[in-house]
């Protein structure tokens, strides 16, 4: 079988594209309304969201959570695989992953930039992470580095002997780089985001990994574009999910 030479490339930051939506604040009007209008209920998917700003907050602060559920939306997400590991922990997501089975994995890595806190200190449940010292940024950088390098080494040896993609791969760190489709509705998107960033305002404390936060900070950009008085309500609400 013939491998691919492809040259080996670090990064620190996250991809995170909107692929499709089917979202909007009319979604959650219809959807409440239902109980109380029936088969008229529909006419809100013609009405002003603004008008009804004041129901949307009601469902949030009041926790009906069901009519935040009539929504999709579909995220590409480029990340290192110990995020995705992490994001699957949310089953109320969709999800389907490239595969180190069918293709030649391509060697991105990453490795944590200069403003990624390196030392942890505290016991386990109040950790308290702090910036690292140049040397130990140094440090991480030139042994993740290394470490990425000889690993893909490896990799690209056993392909070029006729082992399987799913075996040589066995070699590789959770450090690559990986890629996905994750698909939700806005109240699984809302518990994810509850979890997974960390906002003084929050009612409930979180203390996400920053790797999967800067993933959740750019699909919370995108929600809010689509649903901009339910994400309003979301964070007037303490950020917790319906």
């Amino acid at each position: 079988m013939g491998t691919v030479e492809t040259e080996i490339k670090f990064r620190s930051d996250m991809d995170v594209e909107l692929i499709k939506s089917a979202a909007s604040d009319a979604d959650v009007l219809w959807a409440a309304r239902v109980s109380t209008k029936g088969e008229s209920s529909l006419a809100e998917l013609e009405a002003d969201p603004q008008r009804s700003k004041g129901l949307i907050n009601f469902l949030m602060r009041d926790r009906h959570g069901t009519p935040f559920e009539h929504s999709s939306m579909t995220f590409y997400i480029s990340a290192p695989i110990f995020v995705f590991r992490e994001f699957m922990r949310h089953r109320t997501f969709s999800y389907n992953e490239e595969s180190g089975r069918y293709r030649q994995l391509v060697p991105v890595f990453y490795v944590p930039g200069p403003d990624r806190k390196l030392v942890q200190e505290g016991k386990p449940g109040k950790y308290v992470f702090k910036d690292g010292s140049p040397e130990q940024h140094k440090l991480v950088t030139e042994a993740t580095q290394e470490s990425y390098r000889q690993s893909y080494r490896a990799y690209l040896e056993m392909l070029e002997a006729g082992v399987a993609r799913e075996v040589a791969r066995t070699v590789l760190p959770v450090g690559l780089y990986s890629s996905m489709y994750a698909t939700c509705n806005a109240r699984a998107l809302m518990n994810f985001l509850s979890l997974r960033t960390k906002r003084e305002d929050s009612t409930f404390p979180s203390f996400p990994q920053r790797e999967i936060e800067m993933v959740a900070e750019k699909m919370e950009e995108l929600w809010a574009g689509l649903m901009p008085l339910t994400h309003e309500a979301f964070e007037a609400n303490g950020r917790v999910c319906p």
